[in-house]
């Protein structure tokens, strides 16, 4: 079980140390690292890497941007498969729709709960 949670935070921790060379380094806003690593996993899933890397690692590919990609690519082939290019549409949002909720609502209920600094 150790090795697991050892490549799983490799593997994440591998993520977060892009993203942030990637804002130091390379002067990107986070709002652009933030897209090319959403980017960078949808690529990844394309050519059949994702899926193997979230295999190996469970976590630590999952739970960084970069799964966002993965799922958002995984939702529109499966319902462009069924639907054509309006499933395209639809099912990114299908597969995500649950994230994107509980990112809203617990943002809401901290915006409520707790004061921000201004």
């Amino acid at each position: 079980m150790w090795p697991f949670f050892f490549w799983a935070f490799v593997v994440g921790g591998s993520i977060c140390v892009i993203g942030q060379l990637m804002m130091d380094v390379g002067k990107l806003t986070p709002a652009h690292t933030l897209s090319a690593l959403v980017v960078g996993g949808a690529v990844l899933a394309t050519f059949g890497l994702y899926e193997p890397l979230i295999d190996f690692a469970g976590a630590g590919a999952t739970v960084p941007i970069t799964s966002f990609g993965n799922a958002l690519l995984q939702g529109a082939m499966q319902e462009a498969d069924k639907h054509g290019l309006v499933g395209v549409l639809t099912g990114m949002f299908e597969v995500t729709s649950a994230g994107i909720s509980a990112a809203i609502i617990f943002g809401f209920i901290g915006a409520v709960i707790f004061r921000p600094k201004g």
